[in-house]
């Protein structure tokens, strides 16, 4: 049982960890607040699919731009302190959006631009989020603090939706945007008490040369490829998440949008306590496919039934076998890519995890707005898992990439005990 479950190892041993871990529960749970209730505000004043489904549309470009600069930037510059300046400018949007909500008739192109602003913050911040990790945790911590970092952003996905839906049904949107604020004010607290983590070597400015090594470096190794397709293909082609408040709606339940909200993300928690089996799992590969496969079938299966329980029951099923897939493609990047190349090619990462959804939600609201809500969720379904099977059929280096004998993988293990043992 004990392999099982989920190793809290790193949160032991390192310091360090343990301060960024806690500082994320409190940034997640805010975040996690306000992705629901900007859709929600924007329903209110217009109810439209149309509108909803715009907003992950103005999140692409910006996400885009800034994602790939703040992945060069993470080689760059000290990941700590690009971390706690993108937190801080994203409190100060929430406070616009707070007072925005405070006035008589709120202006919703507001909404939108301060979303664009929010998306370009990420962008910069989650490269040198994700690229920090294997400086704080010796190599062979790796996985388990994948997994635990996985654990922030699900327990406050759980709880923030649950609890944010009430919030804003209780006391409007600017109750949400509050606790967004407060939630973050606590995370920088905690932040501050990081120690830096600059580049290991010095480098030359940041520069488009710098960014098209990353990108040079992605398209040439298929097996690492494979993974940014699998998720843009299964985020883009299944996510259903703008069409929640709609499908909530529908079937005459719309007490139980926080429920739509958080079983995605039951299901990811799920799977990451019992993770412990992952770790000496050693086809990376093909659990990443089996995982997108069956998030794509438990969205088909959603859609077939008017069954709030059985919905949510699909949905859990599918943040399961997503968070399999997520948790293995985290082990491949964290695990065989070179430290100096990490931030861009965690800038390459965000965007396959981020610019899918958002697509997906775009994708969803048209196609329920041409067809109808269950065509939608159906469809994506099934285009997922088509997707899915083909991208595995034709790049076996990704379908049969194995931790034990990938020659990238096995350089940067050795590399990096050098390096712990120096």
């Amino acid at each position: 049982m004990r392999k099982m479950t989920m190793d809290l190892t790193p949160l032991r041993k390192y310091r360090n960890f343990r301060l960024l871990f806690t500082s994320g529960l409190f940034s997640y749970f805010g975040a996690s607040v306000i992705f629901i209730t900007l859709p929600f505000q924007v329903k209110e004043l217009t109810n439209s699919y149309w509108a909803v489904g715009l907003m992950g549309m103005v999140e692409i470009v910006p996400l885009t731009i800034f994602g790939l600069y703040g992945g060069v930037l993470a080689d760059h510059v000290d990941r700590k302190k690009m971390i706690w300046a993108t937190e801080f400018a994203t409190m100060v949007a929430t406070v616009a959006l707070l007072v925005n909500a405070l006035q008589e008739k709120p202006n919703v192109i507001w909404l939108f631009v301060i979303t664009a602003i929010f998306a370009a913050l990420s962008g910069l911040k989650r490269p040198s989020q994700d690229a920090i990790l294997p400086r704080l945790v010796s190599h062979e911590d790796l996985p388990a603090a994948s997994a635990l970092m996985s654990v922030r952003w699900q327990v406050a996905g759980i709880i923030g939706p649950s609890i944010g839906g009430v919030i804003i049904a209780h006391f409007g949107a600017s109750a949400g945007y509050l606790t967004n604020t407060v939630m973050l004010i606590l995370s920088l607290s905690l932040l501050w008490g990081v120690s830096a983590v600059p580049p290991l070597t010095q480098r030359t400015a940041p520069s488009l040369e710098s960014l098209m090594e990353g990108i040079r470096y992605a398209i040439g190794r298929k097996d690492l490829l494979g993974t940014y397709i699998v998720d843009l293909a299964a985020m883009f082609l299944a996510m259903p998440m703008s069409l929640f408040p709609f499908w909530a709606d529908e079937i005459g339940a719309p007490w139980a949008l926080g429920l739509f909200y958080s079983s995605i993300t039951i299901g990811a928690a799920l799977v990451t306590l019992m993770s412990g089996w992952m770790l000496n799992y050693p086809h990376h590969g093909k659990a990443i496919v089996i995982g997108a496969l069956g998030w794509g079938f438990a969205i088909m299966a959603a859609g077939l039934t008017d069954s709030l329980p059985l919905i949510i029951a699909c949905l859990i099923i599918a943040g399961a076998f997503d968070q399999v897939s997520a948790l293995f493609r985290g082990f491949i990047w964290n695990q065989s890519i070179p430290d100096e190349l990490r931030g861009r090619l965690a800038g390459i990462e965000m965007l396959s995890y981020l610019l899918g959804p958002l697509g997906g939600q775009a994708r969803a609201g048209g196609m329920a707005a041409l067809s109808s809500l269950r065509t939608a969720v159906v469809g994506g379904g099934l285009m997922c898992m088509g997707a899915v099977a083909l991208v595995a059929s034709v790049m076996p280096k990704f379908r049969t990439y194995d931790v034990r004998t990938n020659e990238f993988a096995v350089e940067q293990a050795k590399i990096r005990k050098n390096r712990e043992n120096s």
